[in-house]
């Protein structure tokens, strides 16, 4: 099953073969396309999502055991499960069926003022991170260890360092990378997103009010939800964001572990031919391309933010 099969023409014959009380409803593209699941739109109240590989099949069954065990407890309204699809002879993996949200993704020109911005999305995630996790998925392969250890990115990380040695400060980037790795999460394991990105946070006229795709969820540490800091706020937002989680200095710092992570290694599968890391970025919905976003990386770890 390749991406461009998932089709509108593949959920009409989904649909219709296994929940035909919605055939007939209109189905219309999403924009913009996930990378890890493809979204319709199915008439006005419903969505389609769709795993596009096997990888992020595996997240359809936890949405369904846990997105209703958060909502009731969540600030902002998150995903729905309506329906649970099963794989057939059209397409191999589970798939799900949501209640429609409205909103746009978050950008800078959709966003009223980024530090109430900051704060309602600090908020969200306090209250996720105070709900009880007992019996929630441990990070793991299903959500590619969010919410675990930083150092299974070790090696990688390294590797992507040395890649970029000439474009960006080397030095500098292996020390944030080592004072993240030098604490732990000690502390009962907490809820998790796991994506925050804001392609993944809706906003409508203006203000934060649904929070999408909880595929990387799990239970584990919160430093990897903080990546967003130093890929989307400004420095005056980032603070904002900081004070309102009242995170301690060893947390932010396996943050900025995270954000340095996941820029150097778009950086990295852009050099070495796979992707291009500035439509990546604007995939992931960064207000920063990555080279900016090591820059503020860095530079927040120079000023001792914490």
């Amino acid at each position: 099953m390749k991406r461009s099969d998932i089709t509108p023409e593949l959920i009409a014959r989904l649909i219709a073969d296994q929940f035909p009380q919605w055939a007939g409803l209109a189905i219309r593209s999403v924009e913009p396309f996930g990378s890890d699941n493809i979204t319709f739109r199915l008439g006005d109240a419903l969505s389609v999502r769709l795993p596009s590989a096997a990888a992020f099949a595996v997240q359809v069954d936890k949405e369904h055991r846990w997105l209703p065990v958060l909502a009731g407890h969540l600030p902002l309204a998150i995903p729905e499960p309506v329906a649970l699809g099963l794989p057939n002879r059209w397409y191999p993996w589970p798939w799900s069926i949501y209640r429609w949200l409205e909103g746009e993704p978050a950008t800078v020109e959709r966003i009223s003022d980024l530090k109430v911005f900051a704060a309602e999305l600090a908020g969200f995630l306090g209250t996720l991170y105070g709900i009880d996790a007992a019996g929630g998925p441990p990070a793991g392969e299903h959500n590619f260890f969010r919410g675990g250890p930083l150092d299974v990115y070790d090696e990688q990380t390294r590797h992507s360092i040395q890649l970029m040695a000439g474009e960006i400060d080397a030095e500098a980037a292996v020390d944030v990378w080592e004072e993240s790795l030098a604490s732990k999460w000690d502390r009962p394991p907490v809820w998790i997103h796991g994506d925050v990105a804001p392609s993944n946070l809706l906003v409508v006229d203006g203000v934060l009010r649904a929070v999408i795709d909880f595929g990387c969820a799990a239970v584990g540490d919160l430093a990897c939800d903080l990546a967003i800091a130093w890929t989307f706020l400004t420095d005056g937002d980032r603070k904002v964001f900081h004070h309102r989680l009242g995170l301690d200095s060893a947390t932010w710092a396996r943050g900025r572990g995270w954000a340095l992570w996941k820029a150097l290694v778009t950086l990295a599968a852009e050099k070495e031919g796979h992707s291009d890391a500035k439509m990546a970025a604007l995939r992931f919905g960064w207000r920063l391309n990555p080279r900016a976003v090591i820059n503020e990386v860095l530079a927040d770890h120079r000023k001792g933010l914490t």
